[in-house]
């Protein structure tokens, strides 16, 4: 072996020790302090450009590295509810820069910037980015455009191309009919509590990610919330017409017979009328801090349209 190939294979192998340690100093001070200390930290290296040359044939090892970063940030925030997600996109920039064959920084990450805080970072726009420069470095791969959609339909509420993301990855060889079964029934209905339902059963089922498994199940459980409020707003307004004035309470409905006993949320708290005769999930409810802030979100989204 000649000197230069000598010097250069102990260049890299100081390098590789360098990031390695800075790795574990990294560790440490995660170890050592909460997410609100970590969003005073800076990153190592900001530029992701910077990080791939530096990091030579070691790119996906340090690729890996910043994915568990990113996990382990957003999981203490989401953790302490805390909605200031600053570092996400970063984290998640670096990483798919260093590997851009990480299919799982593209899908997880995704759903970690989309989602509305605190669940997540409310920013769609960057998880559409991610996405793309996903299905940029792996064409082949037909559930990136799956994961468009949802981020279409649930966070951008762009329904348009919430269809056109399945249509797209329905032609896939091997795609699952479901992708164009969505593409037509969002064409169809747009909006509908059913579709969302259904998407967010999709997620629930074939995730393996704990955290967006229990995001899914929540958002579960308030749709399906959602859909007893609509058949209970239905009904108030079939006792209004046959009565002329809306009902008080809901045993006011049990009385008359268009219910057949009180019906409760998936938390099994009993749902209340609340001003104006309109259903609402009871304030005692574990579902109720949620379903207020998802109609606020709602609001300023249709206010914004």
């Amino acid at each position: 072996m000649n000197r230069k190939a000598i010097h250069g294979t102990l260049f890299a192998a100081l390098l590789l020790a360098g990031f390695l340690g800075v790795w574990r100093l990294q560790l440490a001070m995660d170890g050592q302090h909460s997410a609100e200390r970590m969003e005073e930290q800076e990153l190592t290296l900001r530029s992701p450009a910077v990080l791939k040359k530096l990091s030579l044939e070691y790119a996906p090892l340090m690729g890996a590295i910043y994915w568990t970063r990113a996990v382990q940030y957003y999981g203490e925030k989401h953790r302490l509810h805390d909605p200031h997600l600053e570092l996400l996109w970063p984290l998640l920039d670096i990483t798919t820069t260093l590997d851009p064959q990480l299919i799982v920084a593209y899908r997880f990450g995704a759903v970690f910037l989309s989602d509305s805080p605190p669940r997540g970072a409310g920013q769609p726009d960057r998880a559409v980015e991610l996405l793309e420069r996903g299905m940029k470095a792996n064409p082949q791969y037909w559930r990136f455009y799956q994961d468009l959609g949802n981020v279409y339909y649930f966070d951008k509420r762009d329904y348009l191309n919430a269809t056109r993301a399945f249509e797209a990855g329905g032609r896939f060889p091997g795609a699952p009919p479901f992708l164009k079964i969505m593409a037509a029934r969002i064409a169809a209905q747009g909006e509908s509590l059913e579709t969302s339902y259904a998407l967010w059963l999709d997620i629930y089922q074939s995730t393996t990610n704990s955290e967006i498994r229990k995001n899914a199940e929540d958002h579960l459980r308030l749709v399906k919330a959602e859909m007893d409020l609509r058949e209970l707003n239905r009904l108030a307004d079939e006792f209004e017409t046959k009565l002329r004035r809306r009902p008080l309470r809901i045993g006011d409905l049990i009385e008359t017979g268009l219910l057949p006993g009180q019906p409760r949320d998936p938390e099994g708290f009993p749902y209340v009328l609340g001003e104006g005769g309109r259903a609402e999930i009871d304030p005692k409810s574990p579902l109720h801090e949620d379903w207020l802030r998802d109609q606020f979100f709602a609001k300023q989204a249709n206010s914004v349209r």
